[in-house]
C-alpha cells in the first residue's frame, strides 16, 4: 500500500511511525511533514491545505489511503473530495466534522440523546451573552468559541469581570476570528480528565487505550487552556468500573445517536470526559487523533494499525 498522511505535528509523526510498522505498507508520504517525519516518510512538494492539490497528488501517485491528521483539513471537506473521486480516506466527511467545528452542534447532539454534559447556554448576540454573564451566571464558568480555535478557544472564568473580558475577546475583538462569532457558556466541571480515542465506522465504535491530557499552559495546572501540553497512558485515575460507566452512559448512546441520524462518521472520534462526583460528563468531541494522545496511545497499540 501507498499511504499519504496529512499534517505536520507530533500526532502525524506518531501516525507515520505506527503506519511504517505495517508489513502491508510499501511507501509513506507526509505533507507538510517535519524534520523527524522525514526520517520515516517522503515529504513531497504539496500544499496539504489545498484540496485540489491533494486530490491531484493522490491521483498521480496512486495513493491507496489518505490519513488526515488535523481537524481544519477535515472541516474543509478533504475527505468528501477524495471519496467522490473514488479514493479511500481515513477521517470523517465535512458534515460529520461539525462535531468539532461547532461546539454548539455537539452540545445540541449530546442533549438530544441525554448524554451527560455540562449545562450550557449558546449565544450569537454579544449583548445577550453579556446580559447572561451579568445577571444569570454562577462562577466559575467556561466561555467557549463555537468554531475551530486550535484548542485554545476555551476560557475558564473565575469572576464576572473575567467572563465579560472573555466574551468581548471572542465576539467583538475577534481574538479567535470567525470561531468566536457564536459562543457557548458552560457550567464549570471538576473531576478527573479522561481522553478516549475511538475508531468509528458509522456502525461500531472501538475505544483505544485510555489517556489523560494536561491542558493548562502553566506549571501547577495553571494558566490558559491549550490543545494539550502533555499526556500519559494508561490513565492512572480510571478504574474498570469507571471505564464501564463511560461506555454505558457516553460511548454507547453517542454511537446510537450517530446511527439514528445517519451521520457518515468514519475515522477517529475523540471524546474528552471529566469524571465528576456525579459521574462522567462530556467536555468535548474531536474528529481526529488528539495530538498529545496519539503520541502515547499509538505506541501502546499492539495490532497493525
Amino acid at each position: 500500500m501507498k499511504v499519504l498522511v496529512l499534517g505536520s505535528g507530533g500526532r502525524e509523526h506518531a501516525l507515520v511511525w505506527k503506519i511504517a510498522q505495517s508489513p502491508r505498507v510499501e511507501k509513506i508520504y507526509c505533507a507538510p511533514g517535519n524534520g523527524g517525519i522525514s526520517q520515516l516518510a517522503h515529504i513531497p512538494e504539496l500544499d496539504a491545505g489545498n484540496n485540489q492539490d491533494v486530490l491531484n497528488f493522490v491521483t498521480e501517485n496512486a495513493i491507496d489511503i489518505t490519513v488526515v491528521g488535523p481537524e481544519n483539513y477535515l472541516a474543509n471537506g478533504i475527505a468528501d473530495l477524495l471519496e467522490v473521486a473514488g479514493f479511500r480516506v481515513f477521517g470523517p466527511c465535512k458534515a460529520a466534522s461539525e462535531f468539532e467545528s461547532s461546539k454548539i452542534f455537539t452540545k445540541n447532539f449530546l442533549n438530544r440523546y441525554n448524554i451527560p454534559t455540562a449545562g450550557s447556554e449558546s449565544f450569537g448576540s454579544y449583548e445577550k451573552a453579556i446580559q447572561y454573564v451579568e445577571e444569570d451566571a454562577s462562577f466559575p464558568i467556561v466561555v467557549k468559541a463555537d468554531g475551530l480555535a486550535a484548542g485554545k478557544g476555551v476560557i475558564i472564568c473565575q469572576s464576572r469581570d473575567e467572563a465579560i473580558r472573555a466574551v468581548k475577546d471572542m465576539m467583538t475583538a475577534q481574538k479567535f476570528g470567525k470561531a468566536g462569532e457564536q459562543i457557548l457558556i458552560e457550567d464549570y466541571l471538576e473531576g478527573n480528565e479522561i481522553s478516549i480515542l475511538t475508531f468509528v465506522d458509522g456502525q461500531t465504535m472501538v475505544p483505544m487505550a485510555l489517556a489523560k491530557d494536561y491542558k493548562k499552559a502553566g506549571n501547577g495546572d495553571n494558566g490558559l487552556n491549550t490543545g494539550g501540553m502533555g499526556c500519559i497512558s494508561p490513565n492512572p485515575n480510571v478504574t474498570p468500573e469507571m471505564e464501564h460507566t463511560c461506555k454505558q452512559h457516553i460511548l454507547d448512546p453517542v454511537l446510537e445517536g450517530i446511527k439514528t441520524e445517519n451521520i457518515d462518521f468514519r475515522g477517529v472520534l475523540f471524546i474528552g470526559i471529566i469524571y465528576t462526583t456525579d459521574g462522567p460528563k462530556v467536555l468535548e468531541f474531536n474528529v481526529r487523533f488528539g495530538d498529545p494522545e496519539a503520541q502515547v496511545v499509538l505506541p501502546r497499540m499492539k495490532t497493525d494499525i
